[in-house]
């Protein structure tokens, strides 16, 4: 490994809010680095190849990756259990005693070792503290908004949080032409980094004394055309679905909410034609398209930099999560 970010999936597994993991446990999942060796049967890749781990593995052959319309590999954690690798077993020691993976990337390591469906051969020329953010946030984020909601020119959208996926969402927000582009946060610090990625208006819910969710319905005359919900909190998966515009308004939920987390709204929402829809790695197929979105950034289709707003050496891993649960970065890289 040569970078990684701190994601709030990772935060949720210390927190004990996702089920079905295993500890020890290495976590990260947003990565970038090189191959040092392969195993047997492994084509395509060879020592020295610049790589991201892949959170969401492409096998090429279940039911869902023979299908266009989504990318939810059947081989996901969301199926069967990524805690060892695929033959059951895994590959990490910590004091002579077994340690988890997480799935199958964990690249808060030095070395990690993934199966081949999970990790994407890219660009050698890539800046690694730049590409690891394919690995999660942007992609995510983004794709969200290119694949799953599928923005048009001259729509409004609304982006609830402006963490690395708010702000990528922002980004995906602005390069489909949305025309009013409403950003959201508690943090006020960020709006001007998000007007820099395309924002045209950003709005602080602790500012006004009624439902946030009612201010944009009436900002927008009636809502917005699409929405996103980037933080992973049930009220605020609500209140993005309620800012959309009755008849035809598109929430999209991108953040990833605690596993005991349970959702209750008013079914009216739905039947008078809105749409909910849900988000993961931004409809990715993963392994076809990470290489191809590192290629478009390095054909300068868009620009990351303000993506990154620490950038620390590994062993201050416990200083990026205090700024992750602080709200004081927009991504965190750590590099080995």
């Amino acid at each position: 490994m040569v970078a990684t970010g701190i994601c709030r999936t990772d935060d949720h597994v210390l927190k004990g809010a996702l089920k079905g993991i295993d500890f020890p446990v290495i976590l990260g999942h947003e990565g970038a680095g090189i191959i040092e060796s392969i195993g047997d049967g492994v084509t395509g890749l060879k020592p020295g190849d610049k790589v991201i781990p892949l959170c969401i593995p492409q096998c090429g052959k279940c039911s869902s990756c023979l299908n266009p319309n989504t990318n939810c590999c059947l081989k996901t954690h969301l199926s069967e259990s990524q805690n060892v690798m695929p033959d059951k077993t895994s590959r990490f020691l910590c004091k002579g005693k077994a340690a988890y993976h997480f799935l199958w990337t964990s690249t808060f390591s030095e070395y990690t070792v993934v199966p081949v469906d999970s990790v994407a051969k890219i660009d050698n020329r890539a800046p690694m503290d730049k590409a690891c953010l394919f690995g999660c946030g942007f992609s995510t984020g983004y794709g969200a908004v290119i694949n799953t909601a599928k923005v048009e020119p001259g729509s409004t959208c609304a982006v609830f949080g402006l963490g690395g996926i708010g702000l990528s969402t922002v980004i995906g927000c602005k390069s489909a032409g949305a025309e009013r582009i409403i950003a959201i946060d508690i943090n006020s610090g960020k709006f001007h980094i998000a007007k820099d990625f395309g924002a045209t208006e950003c709005i602080n819910p602790l500012n006004y004394s009624k439902p946030i969710q009612e201010v944009i319905t009436e900002m927008t005359n009636g809502g917005v055309h699409y929405s996103f919900e980037c933080i992973g909190n049930t009220d605020t998966m609500k209140a993005a679905l309620e800012c959309c515009h009755i008849g035809y308004g598109t929430s999209v939920i991108i953040g990833e909410a605690p596993s005991a987390a349970q959702i209750s709204f008013d079914p009216i929402l739905l039947f008078t034609g809105r749409t909910w829809k849900g988000s993961i790695f931004g409809g990715w197929k993963s392994k076809e398209s990470v290489p191809r979105l590192v290629d478009e950034f390095m054909a300068n289709k868009f620009n990351l930099d303000g993506l990154v707003s620490h950038t620390l050496p590994f062993h201050q891993i416990n200083k990026g999560f205090e700024l992750l649960r602080s709200g004081n970065s927009i991504r965190t890289i750590l590099m080995f």
